[in-house]
């Protein structure tokens, strides 16, 4: 079965814009895409888990933009490009937070926010960027919680622990997904230094 040529452009079009030759600016740049391509998705999965009211899902196409430009700020600088993700991870959540409530169970998201911070800098990028970036997610947390006020539309109780459910679902989905893609960049360096080993895999032999 051959998929229509347009479809086929597209997903190239993707892959090379997502693509770095730094495998951690690479998955920085797959995750920034993932999540912008499955935000236009929200309003779908709230109605069919949550209910009818899906306008507040509105306010999350804000952080759109910013996903997208991931990979476009990350040519530019590699740091800066990898801290964008976090960075509108987190204010995603926190407005989420305010248009939702607390109640929706969304700061569940500064998890994978925190996780992908840590994981997507070098040891000597800690203290400038995944500490930080990483701290904020709890800091968010402690400091904002009881702050929000009322949200923007008020569910149910029954339709706000479906909202908690798929919020649950969906961050330890993410986290896991990331958990799995540090392991597959791992697996990748070990093969590659296993062939550098290999007899006639570069090492000099005297």
């Amino acid at each position: 079965m051959s998929f229509p040529a347009w479809l086929t452009d597209g997903v190239a079009a993707l892959k090379a814009y997502a693509h770095h030759p730094d495998p951690r600016v690479a998955m920085a740049n797959f995750f920034a895409l993932l999540v912008a391509s499955n935000q236009p998705f929200y309003p779908l999965y709230l109605y069919w888990t949550v209910g009818p009211e899906i306008g507040p899902s509105v306010w999350t196409f804000l952080s759109t933009p910013f996903f997208l430009a991931v990979p476009a700020l990350a040519r530019r600088n590699a740091l800066a490009g990898r801290a964008l993700l976090p960075i509108a991870g987190i204010a995603n959540t926190l407005l989420s937070a305010k248009v939702f409530g607390v109640a929706s169970g969304v700061e569940i998201f500064l998890v994978p926010c925190a996780v992908l911070a840590l994981l997507i800098f070098r040891p000597h990028e800690r203290w400038i960027a995944a500490f930080p970036l990483a701290g904020f997610c709890f800091l968010a947390y402690l400091l904002f919680h009881d702050a929000y006020g009322a949200p923007f539309h008020l569910y149910s109780e029954a339709e706000y622990a479906a909202l908690l459910r798929l919020n649950m679902l969906s961050a330890g989905g993410l986290t896991a997904f990331t958990a799995l893609s540090v392991s597959t960049l791992l697996a990748d360096a070990e093969a590659e230094a296993a062939s550098a080993k290999a007899p006639g895999g570069g090492v000099t032999r005297h």
